[in-house]
């Protein structure tokens, strides 16, 4: 969420910054200002209220006072009930004023929440994927030449059951079976040790969470849609690790000491991908529940660029590691998502689709999510300031393993990278 000193005070700024993600926040800007006005004109007229009932409740009991002393008893007794009646008076204009101050609060709120994060100023102009620009790309991309599609492949090798992932629950499913089931583990167990090499705390949060969770990483209320919703306890669950587990913070005041937190999960992930059809959804391509291990960071401000660079080298290390062809797009304003600030989506190339699949999104969110989840650190002077957060993919599995499947296969096997062996204890399926 943005803050409302920003919006007051640089409002053509924002205006033209989140032109850039395709968002018109000028009415929205003249929304919120009015709201804010309004905001504070009934809080100067409540505290001007409660002045009135301090100043007159003070100046009678310095009347009656005088009044005893001089043993005038039925006039202090008079001046006490006139009292009385105008400071009743007064609290029943300042409960009203309080609940037209809450209400006020409330629509103001609703508005602020209604605002994109600012794109950063790198981020170029653009609606789609198509415009996303490229910062680098490596690897061999092998040719087609008689590749199997990774569906064809597994159930050729008996590995993936999308049918009997069907029959259990629905599509978007799917059953992993034998050797396709320990490459997945293998795959989670891989990523998360060398996250924890790179100095990530491993933590192992809950699938479900709150609307305050929802809330503060910024998926509700933009992305109510796409999260399954268990409406009898009114809690969602996840979809990705990056909800509960920068929600930990949530609320806190960290010390310089506490920084920077370096966080790491494996959680399945679940979304309803509605809309989502065609050939691109196809075997493991588009899924409503999978796999993935998540990287978290919460960094002072004047670090987090520098922690974004850092994620990105660490990620790009991984997919070399696995020996994939892959390439590194940084995303264009209408690409990316509402709570970024900026982005690096990570594709790996499918031999046999002859496509890109995204596995990894890279983002910094600067202060958007953290004032959301009223995340923020005691600086050296003391004062408390917004923390930045950021997160991504390391990795998504179900393209990472479509690619691994498609990409090394030979005419009667598919061979496994020789950094996985040691996790799969089986060099090819």
């Amino acid at each position: 969420m943005l803050t409302l000193k920003l919006i007051e005070n640089k409002p053509e700024e924002v205006v033209a910054r989140l032109a850039v993600k395709g968002f018109d926040a000028a009415r929205l800007i003249d929304e919120i200002t009015m709201l804010n006005d309004k905001r504070k004109n009934i809080q100067a007229e409540l505290d001007g209220l409660l002045a009135e009932q301090n100043r007159m409740a003070k100046e009678a009991g310095v009347e009656i006072g005088r009044l005893k002393k001089e043993g005038r008893m039925d006039e202090a007794e008079s001046i006490k009930l006139q009292t009385a009646e105008k400071t009743n008076d007064l609290r029943e204009k300042s409960k009203g004023l309080e609940s037209e101050a809450k209400t006020s609060e409330q629509k103001l709120h609703e508005s602020l929440v209604l605002m994109p994060n600012l794109p950063h100023e790198s981020v170029p102009r653009g609606r789609t994927a198509e415009d996303n620009f490229m910062v680098r790309s490596g690897g061999i991309i092998p040719p087609k030449s008689g590749k199997l599609p990774h569906w064809d492949l597994a159930a050729r090798y008996d590995i993936i059951d999308f049918e009997l992932g069907n029959k259990l629950t629905g599509a978007g499913f799917p059953v992993y079976k034998g050797k396709g089931a320990k490459l997945q583990r293998a795959l989670v167990s891989f990523f998360l040790d060398h996250n924890i090499e790179a100095g990530y705390l491993e933590v192992q949060p809950p699938y479900m969470v709150n609307e305050d969770s929802a809330f503060g990483t910024g998926q509700l209320p933009d992305k109510e849609g796409q999260m399954y919703h268990a409406t009898a306890d009114n809690l969602y669950l996840i979809p990705t690790a990056e909800v509960p587990v920068t929600n930990i913070l949530r609320d806190c005041i960290l010390q310089n000491s506490d920084l920077p937190v370096k966080l790491t999960a494996y959680t399945p992930c679940f979304r309803r991908e509605a809309g989502s059809y065609g050939k691109d959804v196809r075997g493991l391509n588009r899924l409503h529940q999978f796999d993935k291990v998540e990287i978290v960071q919460v960094r002072k401000p004047e670090e987090s660029y520098q922690a974004l660079d850092e994620m990105v080298a660490h990620v790009e290390k991984l997919i070399n590691k696995l020996g994939l062809p892959y390439r590194i797009m940084r995303l264009c304003g209408g690409d990316m998502s509402f709570a970024s600030a900026l982005t690096y989506d990570f594709e790996v190339y499918s031999a046999a689709q002859e496509r890109w699949l995204e596995v990894s999104s890279v983002s910094n969110f600067e202060s958007f999510q953290a004032n959301r989840l009223k995340l923020r650190y005691r600086s050296e002077n003391k004062k408390t300031e917004l923390l930045h957060t950021l997160n991504g993919s390391s990795l998504a599995l179900p393209r990472i393993l479509a690619a691994l499947l498609e990409n090394n296969q030979t005419e009667n096997s598919i061979i496994i990278p020789e950094t996985l062996q040691t996790y799969t204890g089986f060099s090819s399926i």
